[in-house]
Order: C-alpha cells, then structure tokens, then sequence
C-alpha cells in the first residue's frame, strides 16, 4: 500500500479529510468481523439505538487507564507508514455496530484525543454526513448541513485538522440512503467504479443499506493515568 496519504485526500472539502478505498482485504474483514462477534458478551454496551465495543481504557478528562488493545485489533503498521497519528501508536478503538436503519447524532469526537480519528468501515456502505454549528435568528445554535461522503466496506477515512475541531459528523437513521452528486464529496475516490459513476452521472439515487455496519474507530489518547503501586 503506498505510503503518501496525499494520495488519497478528499480535495472538495476543508483540510484534512483523507479517503482510502479497499484499505483492508475481504479476508481480512472476514476475520475482524468473527474477533468482534465471538468477544465476551459483556464487552457489548448497548445504547438507546446501537451498541459498542470499547478496547483501550475508557477516556476522561483526567485521564485514561490504559489497558491493551488485542492483537487482532492493531493496525500500528500501516497508521505509521502514513503517520497518522504522528509517533504515536493508537490507543484506543471503538467498535460500533449499525443495523439497517441505524445512525449516530451529528457530534465532534472532541479535545480528550489527538486531532485525528481514522475510521473502518466493515459489512456495508453508509453516507457520513458533515454539519456547523450556526446561530439562528433566535441566538440558538442549529447545525447546518454541509456536504457527505460514501463510505464502502473496507474503506478508510482519516479525519485530521479542520475537519476533525471544526466539523460535526453523524449518520441518518435511514435503511435508504439518498445520494446526491452535490454533497458527495468523495466520488473521485470510490473503490467501486460504477458506483462512482451512478454518483457522477445522477442527480440522485437511493442506495439502500442491505447488511448490517460495523465501523472500526481508533484514535490516540495522549493523557494516560499510570498507577503506582506502593511495595
């Protein structure tokens, strides 16, 4: 895989959004996809409408306790070859599962991380869509819907800079996306020719979520809590 992450920069859009189409192979997805389903029970968390994983600690202001990633989780090799996360080695990685029909609040991954979060997309395609907080006339603060991009299965995006402080994301709680040419923002860089020629070439067309999304999140938490043990 090469190493120059300007390769694969979304141009369309404010710094730093980077997209890699067939990051991991259909093998490799194979086997993440069994680690996350065959884990203990309690490591799920199961909110209102999803449920996570949680690998590295638990972050907090005050710091995280570090525990250890697994094996089949590390991805140490290749976020160095592009210098992701600078000479750190992630830490910390969320897994997110989304059936058909499932989403996330627009939301801002926030100041406890390093600026920089790279995201794997498992099982299925879904549109991530990228808001601002504006002021209405009232003096209340709305989000403005700004642009998206397609994510395919097996692809990465790294969001670093602007894009990460700035830019809420979240997904629509929709089994049917609707793609628009205007607001995909990726289209040049699908892994899926024809799929980047249906974005191109139609004003829009619906793209259902016909499988269940699992999102593989990792990031670095640069503030770790070491435990002194008295002897």
């Amino acid at each position: 895989m090469p190493g120059n992450l300007e390769h694969h920069r979304i141009t369309e859009v404010p710094d730093s959004a980077y997209y890699i189409p067939d990051f991991i192979t259909e093998s490799k997805e194979k086997s993440l996809l069994d680690k996350i389903y065959t884990a203990p029970i309690p490591k799920w968390t199961c909110l209102s409408n999803r449920r996570l994983q949680n690998w590295g600690g638990l972050p907090h202001p005050k710091g995280m306790v570090q525990e250890k990633v697994p094996d089949w989780l590390q991805f140490e090799d290749i976020f160095s070859e592009y210098g992701l996360f600078g000479s750190h080695a992630p830490n910390h990685i969320l897994v997110n599962e989304y059936k058909p029909g499932q989403g996330i609040m627009p939301h801002k991954d926030g100041p406890l991380y390093f600026p920089t979060v790279a995201t794997v997309s498992l099982g299925c395609q879904t549109v991530l869509n990228f808001y601002r907080n504006n002021m209405d006339i009232d003096q209340n603060t709305c989000n403005e819907f700004m642009f998206s991009f397609l994510l395919e299965r097996r692809s990465l995006l790294v969001l670093r800079e602007d894009m990460y402080i700035n830019y809420l994301h979240g997904i629509s709680d929709v089994e049917v996306d609707n793609i628009s040419r205007e607001s995909i923002k990726n289209s040049s860089l699908l892994g899926s020719k024809s799929l980047a020629q249906k974005v191109t070439k139609n004003d829009c067309f619906a793209l259902p979520r016909d499988d269940t999304r699992v999102s593989i999140t990792i990031r670095y938490v640069p503030k770790i809590i070491k435990f002194k043990f008295k002897t």
